[in-house]
C-alpha cells in the first residue's frame, strides 16, 4: 500500500525544486560577481603598475638624457612584447588553459618593476619594459577569459568591469607617480601592489580550475554551440575592428605617452600639474569604459562602435586650437568616448569566432598594445621632427575611420545565444 508522501502527484515536489534552481541561479550570479570584482581589482593593480612606465617618462628623460624617439622606443618595447605574445598565449590557453599562470604573469611584472627601480643604463630600462610587457602578455586574454566565464551571459557587462578596474589603475599610477616616485628607487614601493595581485590571482586560479572541471563534464553531457559564420563575413569584421582599433590607440598613443610634454611645451605648466591633467584624462578614460558593454548588450555592440570611435571626431578636431582650459575639459570627452570602443569590440570579436575566447582576446589586447606602442615610436619621430603640437594635429583625423563600422555584421540576434 502507497503512503501518502508516496500517493503525492509528481507535480507537488515542482515548487521545491524551483526554489532550488533560484538559490542555485542567485547563488552563482553572487560568485560570479566576486570572481569579476576580484580579477577587475587585479586589472587595477597590473595597470596601475604599467602606467608608472608612462607616469615617470619625464624624469626617465631628464636622468638618462633621453630624446622623443628614445622615451618612443621604450614604449615600444614594452607594447610590442606583450602584443606579440598575447595571441600565442591566448592561442595555447584555449588548447591548454594554466589556471595559474595569471600569478606566474604577475611575476614577471614584479621582476620588470624591481629592475625598473634599479636599472643604471637605457639597455637595462629596456629589458625591464620587455619584463612588464611578458607579465601582460599572460595577464590579459586569461583574465579576459575568467571574465566572460564569471559574465553569467552578460559578457559586454562582464568585460567592461573588468576593463574599468585597468583604467582605474592606469588613472591611479601618474597620481601615486607624482605622490610618492621622486626619484627611480621609489619604484620598488609598487612591489607590494604586485605581490598583493599574485595573492588574489592565486585564488581566482582556484576558481578557475573548478570551472574548467564543470565545463568538461557539459561537454561530455553535450552542450551545443554557435553555428560558425561565413568565412568572408568574419575576415572582413576581422579587418575592420583592427582598423578600429588601429585608430583607437594610435589616437590613444598621443595622450598617453606626450599629453605630459605637450600641456609643459604649449603652456608652460609644471611636471607636477601636467601629470595631474594626465590623471583626469585617463580617469576619464576608465568612466566611459564602463558603459560601453552593458549598453552594448542592450543596444547592439555595432552601434556603441560607431558612436565611441567616429562620435570622438569633431573632439579630436578642435582638441589642437584649444586653451589650456578646454584642453582639459575635450581630453576629458575624448577620453570617455573613445574608452567605451574596446569592450564592445573585443566582446563583437569573440561573438565572431566562438570558443576561441583566449585567442581573440589575446589578438585584440596584443593589437592594441602593438597599436599603442607603434603610435608611440613613430609620434615620438615626429615630435623630433616637427614638434610636440604637430602630433595632434596629424591624430585628429585618425576617429573618422570609424566610418568604416559600416561594413560590421549585425549581431544582435547572436547575443543571446552566445
Amino acid at each position: 500500500m502507497s503512503t501518502p508522501a508516496q500517493s503525492a502527484p509528481p507535480g507537488a515536489a515542482q515548487p521545491a525544486q524551483s526554489a532550488q534552481s533560484a538559490h542555485r541561479a542567485a547563488d552563482a550570479e553572487r560568485t560570479g560577481f566576486r570572481v569579476l570584482s576580484a580579477i577587475s581589482f587585479a586589472h587595477f593593480l597590473n595597470d596601475m603598475i604599467q602606467s608608472l612606465i608612462l607616469a615617470i617618462y619625464p624624469m626617465l628623460k631628464g636622468g638618462f638624457n633621453l630624446s622623443f624617439a628614445q622615451i618612443g622606443l621604450l614604449t615600444l618595447t614594452y607594447q610590442i612584447t606583450a602584443s606579440l605574445l598575447q595571441p600565442v598565449v591566448g592561442l595555447y590557453t584555449d588548447r591548454h588553459p594554466k589556471p595559474f599562470s595569471l600569478a606566474v604573469g604577475m611575476g614577471f611584472t614584479l621582476c620588470g618593476l624591481l629592475l625598473l627601480s634599479v636599472a643604471p643604463t637605457y639597455g637595462v630600462l629596456l629589458v625591464a619594459a620587455a619584463l612588464v610587457g611578458t607579465g601582460s602578455s599572460i595577464f590579459h586574454p586569461e583574465s579576459s577569459r575568467v571574465a566572460r566565464m564569471a559574465s553569467g551571459g552578460q559578457h559586454g557587462l562582464a568585460q567592461s568591469i573588468f576593463q574599468v578596474g585597468g583604467n582605474g589603475g592606469s588613472a591611479t599610477g601618474p597620481l601615486l607617480a607624482a605622490w610618492i616616485v621622486h626619484q627611480q628607487s621609489n619604484l620598488a614601493w609598487f612591489s607590494l601592489a604586485a605581490l598583493l595581485a599574485i595573492a588574489v590571482l592565486w585564488q581566482i586560479g582556484g576558481w578557475y580550475a573548478r570551472q574548467l572541471e564543470h565545463g568538461a563534464r557539459k561537454r561530455k553531457a553535450g552542450a551545443g554551440t554557435l553555428a560558425p559564420l561565413p568565412t568572408a563575413t568574419v575576415v572582413r569584421a576581422m579587418v575592420v575592428l583592427m582598423l578600429l582599433i588601429f585608430s583607437k590607440y594610435f589616437y590613444m598613443a598621443s595622450l598617453n605617452t606626450y599629453y605630459t610634454f605637450y600641456l609643459m611645451e604649449k603652456f608652460g605648466l609644471a611636471r607636477e600639474s601636467a601629470q595631474l591633467y594626465l590623471f583626469v584624462f585617463l580617469f576619464a578614460v576608465a568612466a566611459g569604459t564602463i558603459l560601453g558593454g552593458p549598453i552594448g548588450d542592450r543596444i547592439g555592440r555595432k552601434r556603441v562602435i560607431w558612436g565611441s570611435i567616429l562620435g570622438v571626431a569633431p573632439f579630436t578636431l578642435m582638441l589642437p586650437h584649444a586653451n589650456l582650459f578646454w584642453t582639459g575639459v575635450l581630453s576629458f570627452i575624448i577620453g570617455f568616448i573613445l574608452a567605451s570602443a574596446f569592450s564592445a569590440i573585443l566582446v563583437f570579436a569573440q561573438e565572431l569566432i566562438p570558443g576561441k575566447v583566449g585567442m581573440v582576446s589575446g589578438l585584440f589586447f596584443g593589437f592594441a598594445f602593438g597599436m599603442g606602442g607603434i603610435g608611440a615610436a613613430v609620434l615620438g619621430r615626429l615630435a623630433d621632427a616637427q614638434g610636440i603640437e604637430s602630433v595632434y594635429q596629424l591624430c585628429a583625423f585618425l576617429p573618422l575611420l570609424g566610418l568604416l563600422a559600416v561594413f560590421l555584421p549585425d549581431l544582435r540576434h547572436r547575443q543571446g545565444k552566445a
